[in-house]
């Protein structure tokens, strides 16, 4: 069945291998959002003619316009934050799909559902940040929430089974250990940008990339499952498959397992929120176990990374203890990345968050908690003295 996508973030790693199953399934293009990277959205736009773009950085956005000037039939143009956010309520679309970077992908998630639409989300930190507002909002407009992350995609190809999902006690969240695992903090005192920036296993962006480096993603992808599943946090283990083929599995009450294995390929998971329920054919290979040698397993080293320790801290604390989380580390990251602060000085300061942050009361607004989110960044900018 042909569908029509609206894509956030589509000249991110998660954008174009979208392109590529939106491509391969012959769906059509509502609207394309990008940060910056105008080279690559007028390529976009020449091909899916979208009926509107939009742009967030504000000089981005006037080159496009002078670009789209030339063209017959233009697709409207917004921009800024609120141009994204306008985006995602557009009528037009059938689905949604969120893959822009940090906390900044929450205001179009909200809109997205509250207009109606079905959201693929690989925009982890709605969830992270918004959860039980991300949660109250799918309810109320009974809307379905498809997850694109490998892991939390491959936990919901496991649950599809409804009765057997009853029954759900545990999962078994994977990790790639990231380019890092088995050493110790002695050995990690040097790091620099280039050698965090190179990922085992997976192509992707810078932010998500240094993410993996110090397990924060993985925690990150903790606190997503604890919303996406109902299991509180001490149901849900981290279990390094140095592999990447085993994308994760789920324990059930009489404790057998169910995996979900295949290539490390994003556009599985990606084709699998698109085309939910159904499985097509798409652009991905095949699993061929013939050469797949061994499968390995470990635990996650939280003592040398505490990034990951700290995500579970905050999720059991609740309320907006994991938005601040979520912003120290954001912030952490951006300086890390301008040689401003050392590797482990990003898991000391998101530490220090999940430590310092309380979680009120449970409830809490957008304001507060974009008000939370300022004054975690805030703290890593007073800490690192930048």
């Amino acid at each position: 069945m042909s569908k029509v996508i609206t894509l956030l973030g589509s000249t991110g790693s998660i954008g174009t291998q979208s392109l590529d199953v939106i491509r391969a399934q012959g769906y059509q293009v509502f609207g394309l959002a990008a940060h910056s990277n105008v080279t690559l959205l007028l390529r976009q736009i020449i091909e899916f003619t979208p009926k509107a773009v939009a742009v967030v950085d504000p000089h981005a956005a006037e080159q496009l316009k002078a670009q789209l000037s030339t063209m017959p039939n233009p697709p409207v143009l917004l921009t800024g934050k609120e141009g994204l956010v306008e985006l995602a309520a557009m009528p037009g679309a059938d689905i949604v799909l969120n893959a822009v970077v940090g906390i900044a992908g929450l205001a179009p998630t909200l809109a997205a559902i509250e207009s109606g639409k079905d959201l693929a989300l690989a925009n982890k930190e709605s969830l992270v940040t918004g959860g039980q507002l991300v949660i109250d909002a799918v309810k109320k407009k009974g809307v379905h929430l498809l997850p694109v992350d490998s892991e939390h995609s491959a936990i919901f190809q496991c649950l599809q089974d409804a009765a057997s999902a009853k029954s759900l006690t545990k999962i078994l969240l994977t990790a790639s250990g990231g380019p890092f695992f088995g050493k110790k903090k002695e050995e990690l005192q040097q790091i620099t940008a280039v050698d965090a920036l190179r990922h085992p296993t997976w192509n992707m962006g810078g932010k998500i990339t240094i993410d993996s480096a110090t397990l924060m993603n993985k925690g990150l992808e903790l606190i997503e499952a604890v919303w996406l599943f109902g299991l509180p946090a001490d149901k849900v283990q981290v279990v390094v498959q140095r592999q990447s083929v085993i994308h994760s599995m789920v324990q059930y009450s009489d404790n057998s397992v169910i995996a979900q294995l295949g290539v490390p390929d994003m556009r599985i998971p990606i084709q699998y929120a698109l085309t939910w329920p159904e499985r097509v054919p798409g652009p991905a290979p095949e699993l061929d176990f013939t050469t797949l040698g061994t499968l390995t397993f470990d635990v996650a080293d939280e003592d040398t990374f505490l990034c990951l320790a700290a995500a579970k801290r905050a999720i059991t604390k609740g309320g907006l203890c994991p938005t601040a989380v979520n912003g120290a580390n954001e912030q952490a990251v951006e300086l890390f990345l301008q040689d401003k602060i050392r590797f482990l000085e990003i898991g000391e300061f998101v530490a220090r968050a999940a430590e310092e942050f309380s979680a009120g009361n449970g409830a809490y607004t957008l304001e507060e908690l974009y008000a939370c989110d300022a004054a975690a960044r805030a703290m890593v900018r007073r800490l690192a003295n930048a």
